[in-house]
């Protein structure tokens, strides 16, 4: 299953609007996408596209998260995903 790290950009981190602006980017995919912290175990990981999900995370500023998906398109998906992540939201 391909992944990407990612290191969170948002000075709220992955919380409020940026939590927002990335589940509704991931439910535009035609893919699953998953998210998860670095070092927590793969069947831990939440689905990207639920906001409640990002919230509960808890992925703050400079918090690394692994980003997971599986199918065609998989690896534009992880792309696409982790430039979000990777940049600042709240400034937006």
């Amino acid at each position: 299953m391909p992944e990407r790290t990612a290191v969170v950009a948002s000075a709220s981190g992955l919380h409020a609007r940026p939590a927002a602006i990335f589940a509704e980017a991931a439910a535009e995919l035609d893919v699953e996408v998953t998210i998860a912290l670095a070092g927590t175990p793969e069947d831990e990981a939440m689905d990207a596209s639920s906001i409640l999900s990002l919230m509960t995370l808890g992925a703050g500023n400079g918090d690394t998260v692994v980003l997971r998906a599986e199918g065609p398109g998989a690896e534009e998906a992880l792309d696409k995903l982790a430039t979000l992540v990777e940049t600042d939201l709240d400034a937006e």
